[in-house]
């Protein structure tokens, strides 16, 4: 099954980079990608795409890959991106799904797009961070404490430790990145940590980063920031699917996401962590939002 590539010109005069794969007539379904990360699409989620009759769509974020960056983006410009895709691309109507830090941009999309976006799965999604109610920190690894202490310090101190730790992720091969990332790796995900999955994660991370970082650095400053929307307002369906033993994203963060969505359905996962749930549960994820569909 081959993917269609799509350069998106905006209004401000940026460039999106898309890719399509799967059912081409089928429902549109918009992956939004991790941080970092960019729309590589997995032949496996491919696969599930094209038996359940969807158009799978992921995108590059402004400032990963083949997209401009976007300096000063909040996670609701991720909206108005959206909008001009589907406009390019002659939809009407879609779904989407985000997974870790693409999970704030899926709850955007629901915000902001009610009458393009028919459902949104918001997988393994970290809580908005100037909120209370929240120990935003509680249960992250160290690796995320330092990259969002560098954040929180100043732009300067984040592109400093994200340039430190780029060429871990562009070199590193799956044994080296699993100890690389040991801190924030629980037991189920270093289970579905194969070489098959490994070199699919480091190829869409490559792919974001190879040559530039601001995408990266740009997701990190708009999560610590207001997000741009209300999420009390959703009247979309909308999954918050979770693995409770995540050490990357807390299960309290989808506690508290389920609290302040009204649509918000949970589907919290006790034996799966953060990986697994991009490894083994996406055909799930699917099925949801077809369901969805077919009930409008």
């Amino acid at each position: 099954m081959g993917t269609t590539n799509h350069s998106i010109s905006t209004k401000d005069g940026r460039t999106l980079a898309v890719n399509e794969a799967g059912k081409p007539d089928g429902f549109p379904v918009l992956e939004l990608h991790g941080t970092p990360g960019s729309g590589l699409l997995y032949q496996p989620h491919i696969e599930d795409a094209n038996s359940q009759g969807i158009r799978l769509i992921g995108l590059d974020r402004p400032g990963y890959g083949g997209s401009t960056p976007l300096s000063g983006r909040s996670v609701a410009s991720i909206a108005e991106d959206i909008a001009t895709i589907a406009a390019q691309l002659n939809i009407d109507q879609l779904a989407v799904w985000g997974k870790s830090g693409g999970g704030p941009h899926a709850l955007a999309c629901a915000a902001l797009l009610p009458e393009l976006v028919v459902a949104a799965a918001s997988i393994a999604s970290p809580a908005p961070y100037t909120t209370e109610g929240l120990d935003w920190f509680a249960g992250m690894g160290q690796d995320n404490l330092d990259e969002f202490g560098a954040a929180l310090d100043s732009r300067a101190k984040l592109e400093e430790y994200i340039e430190a730790e780029t060429p871990t992720m562009l070199n590193a091969d799956p044994k080296v990145l699993v100890e690389a990332l040991s801190s924030i790796l629980c037991p189920p995900d270093v289970a579905v940590f194969t070489e098959k999955f490994a070199d699919f994660l480091l190829s869409k991370i490559r792919v974001g980063i190879s040559d530039q970082r601001n995408g990266w650095v740009d997701d990190d400053l708009a999560f610590i920031s207001p997000w741009g929307f209300d999420l009390g307002k959703i009247d979309i369906p909308v999954m918050i699917m979770q693995g409770e033993q995540d050490q990357m994203v807390p299960l309290s963060h989808a506690e508290w996401l389920i609290s302040h969505i009204p649509t918000a359905e949970a589907m919290l996962l006790p034996d799966d962590g953060h990986l697994t749930l991009s490894a083994n549960r996406i055909p799930e994820v699917h099925a949801w939002l077809m369901e969805k569909m077919a009930a409008l």
